[in-house]
This record gives structure tokens, C-alpha cells and sequence, in this order.
């Protein structure tokens, strides 16, 4: 025990001697990444969740907050709250793994259109992980007091899931008790066994936004009689590009995607119009906003160019804030984790580009936060690819190959969040050495 009474690493060794049932828990696994449900459509996924958490004792279980969100409780006496969060919703991707248990769902999403579905961003794994640490904290509730929430969210992947649960009265028509410190982690194409983290932002923010661009449709044979949006999004797509190369200091972390351009539905007719679907990721405010000024200045100019006579339609679709990991947490954080994990463990990653929604959960409330990264990739795979200089063909996540080895993945994911509650509970007194 520490000199605050918190729980230190004779208890952390205890975590190590409870049992997980491990063949339940990579069934459960596998049944989440062969039945994946796109964001806001977790329906099935929170029923398998709740059943879960149900059989547990002494959780309260609270459902369909913010759409699919669910929460379970379980009160053990005096100390801090700690809410340790998952997300639930798949992507979009058709699965590429050959996996015996790969997806081959498909379903319609919110537009109404069918899409492939997969688990393409390791959400089945938090997922196990956390019903997983809920029942390994339960087991070991005889040594630590305070309240565990355990959080499964929706729609991380839109930006909107923390948000929607936190506006549909999370902590107060739901009554699920307002938390001191908010904890989450991501699995990501690391190496397996392998934890990081850092202080200040550790991950950037994300901006999201369709485009309409507007022309004079026509005939395919005919283009002088049209203004082709085709065209013009071509000219607006590689025109973006100088943003990043040209205007912003290459000190600053930035980054501006293309990830869709649509226009026209056969190869013989001129559209009337084009979308083009952009993300930016960014740190500062400054660049965000400078950012965003010089798409639009870009998107008018290239249309009057092309002249076109109709303004161009800007729709943000989706905003994730900066995730920056509290200081005083991550000195508690860094120390726990460095004495379970020892030289796996990493207290200074680089702050990624990769976006969350995770700390809304915190700072809706003006609580601090702690965010993690934990490894899914073989150890001997990514050893080989390290020693070849080819990390970056191993494939990561929101890929169609993207497949976190299961164990020591799991088992890494697991002892990561009870760590990291254990850290932050008090001890209870009869078990104070």
C-alpha cells in the first residue's frame, strides 16, 4: 500500500493469481467479431453485453442509454468511482483475415444502403476485456473499496456514441454515479504484450465533412454543354493535397484524407453533381481552424473556376475532440503499469493521429482522464517485420486484415484495466498491509 492507501503491487500480484476463464472469454470473442453491427445499430451486440454483465453479481445494469450504451454498476464500499469504457459498433469493410471466425455479415446502415460489416478496429477485443476485468474486479472486491462502472459505448467510430449517452442523461436521468477518473484503452497493430501511453494528448483530434459541388449535367458526348462535377472534384481533390505540404508548419501534428468522391451513376452521362467526403486530424486549435478556412477557401475557389454557379454545400459530419491523458493520472498510471508490465510498458508514446470520443465521458463532467494503448500483433510477426524495416505492412487497423492475435492480446487487455482500477481504488482497510 502506498502513502496514499491505494493499492500497490502486492495486490497487482494477486491479480495474477485469479483465475479467467479464458476458453469462455475467447468464445465470447469470437462470437463478437463474427456477428459485428456498423455504429448505431448495436443492438444485438448490447443484448449479448447485458446478458453478460446480468450474470455477474451485484452489478446494476442500465440499457439503451444514447441508443445502444449500457452501463453496469457495482458499488463495494467507500472510495473513488471508476469508469472503465469499451466501444462496441464495427466498420464498414469487407473481412479480408480468413480467419475461421471471420464476418461475412452484411447489413443496411443508417443511409440504407448494405454494407459489408467487420470488427476492422479491435472493438470486439475491448469488449471481452472489459466484461472480462468486471469479473476478475468482482473476484478480488474483498480487497479493494469504491464504485467500477463499466461503460460500453456506441458509435465511437461516427464521433458520436460518448456524446449521445452523456446528452441522454448518463449521469442523471440514468443515475449512473458521476465517476473520478475515466479510464479507456484501444488495441492497436503493436506488438502483443506491449503497453503505452504518455501525458498530455496522446491523441489528436478529428474533424469529418461532406462536400456538394455543383455543375450542369448532360450527356456523356456532349461535355461542352455541361459544367462536369466530375472534373471539378478531381481538380478540389488534388488541390486539398497542398494543404498539409504547403501551409501547414511540419511541426505541427496534421493530417487531410479524401476518403470518398462520388459522381454520377453510369459511365455515358455528366452528373449534376459531386460529394466528396473529407477527414482532418489535428492537435492545435490553430491548425484545426486553419485547417478548416483552407478547404473552403480551396472547394469556392476551384468551383468558380470550373464555373460553376451554385455555392458549394459544406456538412460537418462528425467531431472528436483531443484526447489528453490528466498528469497527476498518468503518474499513478505509469507507476502501476511499469511495476505489472516492466520493460512492455512504454510512458512515452507519440501522440497518433488516430481520433477518440472517449474523454467526452470525462470532461462533460470536468473529470480527468487516462487513456492506453495496448498491442494485437504476433510477437514473432512484428519481431520479423521490425528487423526488416517493414512495419507498415503489417496490417492495422481499419484494414481488412486487421486480426489482433487472441492471446497474449487478451490476457494484456484484461490485467491493463484492472491495473489500472486498482491504481486508483483504495484498499480496504482489513486487507491494509
Amino acid at each position: 500500500m502506498d502513502s496514499k492507501g491505494r493499492v500497490t503491487s502486492s495486490l497487482i500480484d494477486l491479480l495474477l493469481a485469479v483465475p479467467v476463464d479464458f476458453e469462455k472469454y475467447e468464445a465470447l470473442y469470437k462470437h463478437f467479431h463474427e456477428h459485428p453491427e456498423l455504429s448505431n445499430l448495436e443492438a444485438e451486440t448490447a443484448k449479448t453485453i447485458a446478458v453478460q454483465l446480468s450474470s455477474l453479481q451485484d452489478f446494476e445494469v442500465t440499457t439503451n442509454i444514447g441508443g445502444h450504451g449500457l452501463v453496469g454498476v457495482l458499488k463495494n464500499g467507500p472510495g473513488k468511482t471508476i469508469l472503465l469504457r469499451a466501444d462496441m459498433d464495427a466498420l464498414p469493410i469487407l473481412e479480408a483475415t480468413g480467419l475461421p471466425y471471420s464476418s461475412t455479415v452484411t447489413m443496411l446502415d443508417v443511409g440504407g444502403v448494405m454494407r459489408p460489416v467487420m470488427h476492422a478496429c479491435g472493438h470486439d477485443m475491448h469488449m471481452t476485456c472489459l466484461l472480462a476485468a468486471a469479473e476478475t474486479l468482482l473476484n478480488l472486491k474483498q480487497m479493494w473499496s469504491g464504485t467500477l462502472i463499466v461503460l460500453f459505448q456506441p458509435a465511437e467510430e461516427r464521433g458520436s456514441g460518448a456524446k449521445a449517452m452523456v446528452d441522454d442523461g448518463l449521469y442523471d436521468k440514468h443515475k449512473i454515479p458521476v465517476p473520478d477518473f475515466v479510464l479507456g484503452q484501444h488495441v492497436m497493430a503493436m506488438r502483443a504484450g506491449s503497453v503505452g501511453s504518455k501525458m498530455g494528448t496522446i491523441m489528436a483530434g478529428a474533424d469529418s465533412m461532406k462536400i456538394t459541388l455543383f455543375g450542369v449535367g448532360g450527356h456523356g458526348s456532349q461535355p461542352h454543354r455541361t459544367i462536369d462535377p466530375a472534373v471539378m472534384a478531381a481538380h478540389v481533390v488534388v488541390r486539398l493535397q497542398t494543404i498539409i505540404s504547403r501551409e501547414i508548419n511540419p511541426s505541427d501534428v496534421s493530417v487531410l484524407t479524401v476518403g470518398s468522391l462520388q459522381a454520377g451513376q453510369t459511365e455515358n452521362i455528366i452528373a449534376d453533381s459531386a460529394e466528396i467526403g473529407i477527414d482532418i486530424r489535428s492537435v492545435r486549435p490553430e491548425t484545426r481552424e486553419k485547417l478548416l478556412a483552407s478547404i473552403r477557401r480551396i472547394v469556392k475557389a476551384e468551383c468558380e473556376a470550373s464555373g460553376s454557379t451554385v455555392a458549394p454545400v459544406f456538412k460537418m459530419t462528425r467531431h472528436l475532440p483531443n484526447t489528453v491523458n490528466d498528469e497527476s493520472m498518468m503518474k499513478t498510471l505509469a507507476k502501476s503499469f511499469s511495476e505489472h508490465f516492466q520493460g512492455d510498458f512504454d510512458a512515452n508514446i507519440p501522440t497518433t493521429t488516430i481520433a477518440e470520443d472517449f474523454s467526452v465521458l470525462a470532461t462533460s463532467q470536468s473529470r480527468p482522464c487516462a487513456f492506453w494503448h495496448w498491442g494485437g500483433i504476433e510477437e514473432g510477426l512484428f519481431d520479423q517485420r521490425l528487423k526488416e524495416g517493414r512495419i507498415d505492412d503489417i496490417p492495422a487497423n481499419h484494414t481488412a486484415r486487421f486480426a489482433p492475435v487472441i492471446q497474449p492480446t487478451m490476457r494484456t487487455g484484461i490485467h491493463a484495466f484492472c491495473v489500472a482500477a486498482l491504481a486508483f481504488f483504495d484498499e480496504k482497510s482489513e486487507h491494509k498491509l
